[in-house]
This record gives structure tokens, sequence and C-alpha cells, in this order.
């Protein structure tokens, strides 16, 4: 299965304390603010920034929070004009491409802490450009093959989605960055229930991994995820979806 998609539902079923919450809101306003200064505060002509409001909202963040973000990015804030985006790029174990995009006011600092994440956790840091051609950016819809059929489903095909492809217990729906808004709303509006929905790095090609190296990999994602200044990371594993279960309950 796509691993990483999966991992993250496994993931999302788990409690998240008070103090993880308030780290992940953080995380969130940093990313709406940059993405309102990269690219104006209308998220209607700004799909990174309606993307980053959707998640915003998806986890609960309040209405004032969410406006006084895009005001930070927008406006004279000083905060949001020392944040740049950097990408990092690498391998974990079993040869696992890892992207991971951070927002830092101190590059070399966020740098050093990345690079030590890979080196403890068995993967290694690797120059940029080294793994990002494995990806390609793409809007990416989870919804719950349970709950709906494929042919529920074309609504999204309507809207300018590119692709519906079942993967074990969902259905992915993969997008043009531009039209992910727009399908999202058409399967909303068709009453279809979205597990998730977000602009991601999606790999060109997956890699098996050996269950045994399964532990490691999730303990190298999770550090990256965890880090304070990372907003996201994309990886292109593959493995069973009970394999991940395994892991996700030792």
């Amino acid at each position: 299965m796509a691993g990483h998609s999966k991992w993250a539902q496994i993931k999302h079923k788990k409690a998240v304390t008070d103090a993880r919450r308030g780290a992940e809101f953080t995380k969130l306003a940093r990313a709406i603010q940059v993405a309102a200064r990269d690219g104006g505060a209308d998220p209607a002509g700004n799909a990174s920034l309606a993307n980053a409001v959707q998640k915003a909202k998806d986890a609960g963040m309040p209405k004032q929070n969410i406006e006084r973000a895009i005001a930070k990015g927008t406006g004279a804030d000083t905060d949001a004009a020392a944040i740049e985006t950097v990408v990092y790029e690498g391998y974990g174990p079993g040869g696992v491409a890892i992207l991971a995009e951070a927002l830092t006011d101190n590059r070399n600092r966020t740098g050093s802490e990345i690079r030590h994440i890979f080196s403890r956790t068995g993967g290694n840091l690797g120059e940029p450009g080294s793994v990002a051609w494995q990806f390609e950016k793409k809007g990416v819809v989870l919804v719950d093959a349970s709950s709906a059929s494929e042919d529920d489903l074309m609504v999204a095909i309507d809207a300018g989605a590119e692709d519906v492809a079942e993967d074990e217990s969902v259905y992915e729906v993969v997008t043009a960055p531009a039209d992910l808004q727009a399908v999202r709303d058409a399967l909303a509006s068709a009453g279809i229930g979205i597990e998730s929905a977000e602009l991601t790095m999606r790999p060109t090609s997956r890699v098996d991994v050996d269950e045994a190296q399964v532990g490691s990999l999730m303990r190298l994602i999770e550090a990256l995820e965890e880090h304070d200044d990372v907003n996201a990371v994309h990886s292109n594993f593959n493995v069973d979806a009970a394999v991940l279960e395994r892991v996700a309950a030792a």
C-alpha cells in the first residue's frame, strides 16, 4: 500500500495531548503565514494557502487564529518575513526516499538538527536534488472505501480529478494542485466522507520495505514530523497495512 498515507491514517486515530495539539497549531499557523506571504490572502487564487487553511480547519484551529495567521503573512509581521522554506532530502532504512519540508528562521540550526535525526535513526541526509526527482506535487484526497463506491467518486472526476484508485481500505483521489479544493468540495457536496485532503509530494515509484526495517523507518519519519520546524514529510515506502498496524501497536 501507499505506506505513508496509511501510517498517517493510523496515527490520526490516536489521542492527541494538549501539548501536541498546541505544537500542531503553531506549525499550521506558520504554514498559513508563509502561504499568504508568498501567494496572497485569497485562498481561491492561492492553492497553497487554501490547503494550509483547510488543514488548519480539519485540525480544529479556531477561525480567529486562521485569520490572524493570514493577516500576519500579508502584513509587515517581522516573524513571517524571517521564515523561509527549506526542503531536506535523504534516504531512510531500506533505501526509502524521504522529503522533509521545513519552515525555519534559522537554516543552519534546523539543518543540523535534521541531519542528526537522520543519522540517529539509520538514515542518511542527502544533497539537494538527491531524491526530489522521485516525487511530483499533487493534491490527494483519501476516502474510506467502505463508505463509497468507485461510481460514487465520479463526481471527483467531473470536478477535475486526474485519477481515482482503490488502495486497500481507501480510495486515493489524485488531482492537480490547483484542483484539490474543487475536488474536495465536490466530494463533500455529494455527501462522501473524506479522511484527508492535502497537497503532497507524491512518489512516482515506491520501495518495498522488509518488516524488520519498518520500525526504524517509522521512528525516523515520526522524529522528523515532530520536529518544531518540519511542516510535512513525504516518502515512497510500500508496506502492507497489517504490518503498519502491528508496528503502530508495538
